[in-house]
Parts: structure tokens; sequence; C-alpha cells
């Protein structure tokens, strides 16, 4: 017997695959609404048969919401990019696609909606993906009023694009640049611990019409998260202080070429190391705001920090691997 189906929407990406299977694990069944389910297979393995299936399903286009969310008892939203590029720009994903989400939800009747945003969400901000990110909660508010926001800081883990990109470069890079200097703080989160706060939201009536700011047990600055992956890389490199008035320009550039590429050609070229929408993005601690609601207000009391997991998968980026002995042990 299960507690009903949720859909999610994003639910083949990082945080996704956590949250399919944190919500089995909650009793419920759930339908990944991907665009490409070749590429999602994989998500079917986090529960038991049966209980994870996929649908194809793109946000912008509301025959496939609508087909995605039949039968559902609720909806959770993980759309998001980092950066835009072919057809992907930040309003169409992040704030056209959550609004048509939460309207068709609203029409087939369905009360529980999870929003994932971030923390930095304004709607006045200069970057396009904080302000988008805001008005996207704003639309999503509009349309089903009990829906809750869930806002991340920086998420972590195995599969992440955040410790494991600073890792792979000292792989071939002699230092790492420290944008801004490296003081910008940030307060990075578990994904297991966003998939668990995204499934007491859908299974609590109680966090209805709230906002939650979702940060990890510590903050730090990035000169110190230099310093944990360094450690564990077993490498040494240094730190460039990069001005923002010269990064700005360098990442404007980046972004760019990878706004006009061709998609396919993604997988070749990997990541844009940094967009200017990102150093824009850097000018402000992404922390836990004083007073807000956060993970011990859903309940969450134990957060995993980053000294406890990142050990167990940036050992790969080792100059001899998982079994070398650091240089200072």
């Amino acid at each position: 017997m299960t507690k009903g189906l949720v859909t999610v929407f994003g639910g083949s990406g990082f945080i996704g695959r956590y949250a399919a299977r944190t919500l089995v694990e909650k009793g419920y069944r759930v339908r990944v609404a991907c665009r490409h389910m070749n590429t999602a297979q994989d998500v079917r393995l986090a529960g038991a048969p049966g209980w994870i299936d996929l649908c194809q399903a793109n946000i912008r286009n509301r025959a496939s919401i609508e087909r995605a969310l039949d039968g559902a008892v609720a909806v959770v939203n993980l759309v998001g990019i980092l950066f835009e590029g072919g057809p992907q720009s930040f309003e169409s994903a992040q704030r056209d696609g959550a609004a048509l989400l939460a309207e068709v939800a609203a029409e087939k009747g369905i009360r529980t909606f999870v929003q994932v945003s971030a923390i930095g969400a304004d709607a006045d901000s200069k970057s396009d993906y904080a302000r988008t990110k805001a008005e996207a909660e704003d639309a999503v508010r509009e349309a089903l009023p009990s829906a809750t926001i869930l806002r991340p800081s920086v998420v972590f883990g195995p599969e992440d694009g955040f410790l494991n990109k600073f890792a792979q470069m000292t792989r071939f890079s002699p230092f790492l640049p420290a944008i801004g200097g490296g003081k910008t703080r940030v307060q990075p989160i578990y994904a297991g611990d966003v998939a668990e706060a995204i499934a007491l939201a859908v299974d609590s009536d109680g966090t209805a019409g709230n906002t939650y700011e979702l940060g990890g047990p510590r903050a730090y600055t990035f000169n110190e998260i230099y310093d944990i992956i360094l450690k564990l890389v077993d490498r040494r490199r240094f730190k460039i202080s990069l001005p923002f008035f010269l990064a700005r320009p360098l990442g404007y550039i980046a972004g760019a070429v990878w706004r006009y590429i061709p998609p396919f050609s993604w997988g070749m070229l990997g990541e844009p190391l940094i967009t200017g929408d990102q150093v824009e993005l850097l000018k402000s601690d992404n922390v836990v705001a004083d007073g807000a609601l956060t993970a011990a207000d859903l309940g969450l009391t134990h957060l995993e920090s980053v000294e406890s997991i990142a050990p167990t998968y940036l050992w790969r980026f080792r100059p001899y691997g998982e079994f070398s002995k650091p240089a200072d042990a």
C-alpha cells in the first residue's frame, strides 16, 4: 500500500536521484518527469521494481505536464540550470516552467507542491539565475499559495558539480581561482539531506505556504573549501586572487560561448568553469539568513558535513588513487 504518487520534475538530475529514493522510503510511488528518458534509466534503481517510473515531459510544454501529473497527489519541481545554453534560458527553464507547472497542478487540484529554489533568490538581483529563481517562487505561490519553497545553499555529494569541479581542476591547473579573494561564504548541504527535506515537505501538511532555507552544519569561505579539497586530493596548488572586475568579463565570455554552441557539444567540452552570472552570485554570501525557517524546522536535526562526506568520493582525484598515503600523513 502506498501513500500515493509523487511526480518529480527534474528527477533525473543530481538531487532528483536522492529525492526519488527518499520518497520511496517514505512510502510514495515516484514518477520522474524528464526530457530524455534514455539518460535517466538508472533512476529506476533507486527503489523497488514498480515504485519509480519515468515519463517523457518538458516543463515548457503544457500537454506533457498534464500527462505527467495524471494521478499524482504531490509535485516536486527540481528543474534548474546553472548556465544558459541552446533553447534553455533562465527565464524559460526556471521562471516560466515553474509557473506553468504550478498552474497545471492547481487545475488538477494538487495542493502539495514543493518548489526547490535557492538561497539568494531575489527579484532585484543582478544575477539572472537568482532573479528568475525568485520570480519562479512568486509565480508558484500565485497559482498555489499552499506550495512549500525550499532554498538550499550549494549542494554537495558524489555527483556534484561543486567539490568535484575544483578537485578536477587540481589535476591540470597549478592554481585555483579565488574570485573576489575567495572570501565569499557558502553553507554547503549534502544532497541526501536536501532529499530528506523534500520528502518531509511532501509528507507534512505543516509546511504548506512556508519557505525554508537549507544550509549544512557550518559556513565556509571559498578559501576554506579549497583547503579542504587540496588536503583530500593530496595536491599542493596556489590560490590566485581574481578581483570581481576581472572575473566578470572572463565569465561573460565563457557564458556566451556555451550559450551559442550546440548542446551536443557540451559532453565534450564539459561545463564552463565560471560564467558572468555566477560571478555576480559570488558577490554575496550564500548562507542561511538570520530568522529564516531552516532544516531544523522541518525536523532535520542531524546534517552531514563536508568533512564527513567529501572524503568518500574526492579520493579519486589523488595522484596515486584511493589508498595512497597523503604526504602530510
